[in-house]
Formats: structure tokens, C-alpha cells, sequence
């Protein structure tokens, strides 16, 4: 049965928005979500990143205090601002260096649910690694990070360019292996976000502009603004969840959602 394309953009733009922030790899599951939805092509690949944008403005929204302070710091040249600003920066370039290089191919290979749901069992694994082994933090806030964490931070984001990894995931599990509290490593993760995806999304857009069309407005603005709505409710709550919780029911979410790709696909169930 053929799911009318408003409802189809609904339920896509959930998806984006829900797991765009949580360590289970947006990208991963909206490669599975659309092949099984049979929205995997150009003008599908050209949706999702659209609805990237409203999960971008969504962490915007959620800090939005933050970087109205960092802002006003910058012009009258407050040096924790700028601290902070740098060190975005330095965390950026990793990822711009690396994805000029390797996006085309990653593109062309492994945007497909067996590489993702490997990526999904094996980052899951990793969670589970990092959680049992007994880091202690010392960086308890953004303001103490140097230049030299947020580099090794930014590099743990760059294996996200693999998809079913996670960047969320691969940026917070990197903070807390470099020495980041949980939240410090979470709250990053999502300022990290912002010029990351910002900059994977017009570069997209950019490549693809000749695929947009004007008919395809409704159906970009029912995904956009579900994926804001979703993710400004994940954001929120995971900000809260670690508070008292660990990352190991997402790990076991990853891989317990891997087999489920690989046994259907092995067995004939689902032809991936």
C-alpha cells in the first residue's frame, strides 16, 4: 500500500528528529527507514537533508541563551566567548578536512542498511566499552575544554561519516574517553552539532540544487517541522535522562535493531 507522501514526510521527519541527537544514528535509520519505505531515491535523499535543518534549528532554539551570550561576547571580544568559539572551530575542522575528502565515496558505498547496521551493532559495542571501563572526568564544564581536547573530540566525530555510527554517539563516547563528564561530552556534542550539520546540509543542498522542486514544498515543510518538534523533545530529554542514567540502554537498542536488519535480510524476510 502507498503511503500518501504528507504522511510519509510526517513520519520521516520523527524519525530525523528523534534520533538525530541520540547515539543511534539518524542517518542510519532514515537509510533503513527509507529503503523499507521505498523512499530511497534522489528525490528522497534530497528530503532528508532538508529535514536535517529542522533538527539543526531545533538545538538552536534549546540553547539558544547560550549563543546569544557567545555572540554578544564575540563582538565586545570577551575572552571566554571567544575560548568557546575557538574551540568549535578547532572541534569543525576535522570533519570539513575529512568530508571534503571521503564524502563522495562514503556517498556512493555505504549508504546502504548492511553497512548500517553494522555500524549500529558495532557502536553499540563501543558504548557498551566506554560505560564498564571507570573514566574519571576532569573536565566538569565547557569553559575548562583547551583547544587540545576539542581537537580529539572533533576527530572522534569524523568516524560519524561512516553511517550507522553516530555522530552524537561518536562525539559524546569520544568526550568521555578524553576525559569529558558526561554531560559536558553531551552538551559539545550539541553545539558541535550545529556548525557540523549546518555545513554537511548546504553542501548537500548545493550538490543537489537542480533536484528541488516546487512541488515538493508541502511535503519538505510537513518533514522540516516535524523533525524541529521531535528533536527539541529529544534534546530536552536526553538532557535530563543523563542526569541519572547511563548510555547502555541505547547500546543494546543499537544492536538488538543491527540483528533485526541483518536476520530479516538474511533470512529473505525483507529484501533490503
Amino acid at each position: 500500500m502507498d503511503i500518501p507522501p504528507l504522511i510519509l514526510a510526517f513520519i520521516l521527519g520523527i524519525i530525523e528528529g528523534l534520533t538525530e541527537f541520540l547515539p543511534i544514528s539518524s542517518t542510519g535509520h532514515l537509510i533503513i527507514a527509507g529503503d523499507l519505505l521505498n523512499f530511497n531515491d534522489e528525490r528522497g535523499k534530497v528530503f532528508m537533508i532538508v529535514i536535517q535543518l529542522g533538527a539543526i534549528l531545533a538545538v538552536v532554539w534549546e540553547f539558544r541563551a547560550k549563543l546569544l551570550a557567545v555572540t554578544r561576547g564575540l563582538v565586545v571580544r570577551e575572552p571566554v566567548a571567544w575560548h568557546f568559539a575557538s574551540n568549535l572551530l578547532v572541534a569543525f575542522l576535522p570533519a570539513v578536512v575529512l568530508g571534503l575528502i571521503f564524502h563522495h565515496w562514503i556517498k556512493t558505498y555505504l549508504f546502504n542498511p548492511y553497512t548500517v547496521a553494522m555500524a549500529l551493532i558495532g557502536g553499540g559495542l563501543v558504548i557498551l566499552w566506554v560505560e564498564k571501563r571507570a573514566f574519571h572526568p576532569h573536565i566538569k564544564s565547557i569553559e575548562d575544554m583547551r583547544w587540545q581536547d576539542a581537537i580529539k573530540v572533533g576527530f572522534a566525530q569524523s568516524v560519524a561519516m561512516f553511517p550507522g555510527v553516530s555522530r552524537s554517539g561518536a562525539t559524546i563516547m569520544g568526550g568521555m574517553i578524553f576525559g569529558l563528564d558526561r554531560r559536558v561530552a553531551t552538551e559539545f556534542s550539541f553545539f558541535l552539532a550545529i556548525p557540523t550539520m549546518f555545513g554537511a546540509t548546504v553542501l548537500d543542498l548545493y550538490k543537489n540544487w537542480h533536484l528541488l522542486s516546487a512541488t515538493d514544498l508541502p511535503v519538505f515543510v510537513v518533514g522540516f517541522i516535524a523533525a524541529f518538534v521531535s528533536a527539541y523533545l529529544a534534546v530536552a530529554a536526553l538532557l535530563k535522562f543523563i542526569s541519572n542514567h547511563t548510555f547502555v540502554g541505547f547500546a543494546w537498542y543499537r544492536i538488538v535493531f543491527g540483528l533485526l536488519v541483518l536476520v530479516t535480510a538474511y533470512s529473505g524476510v525483507i529484501e533490503w
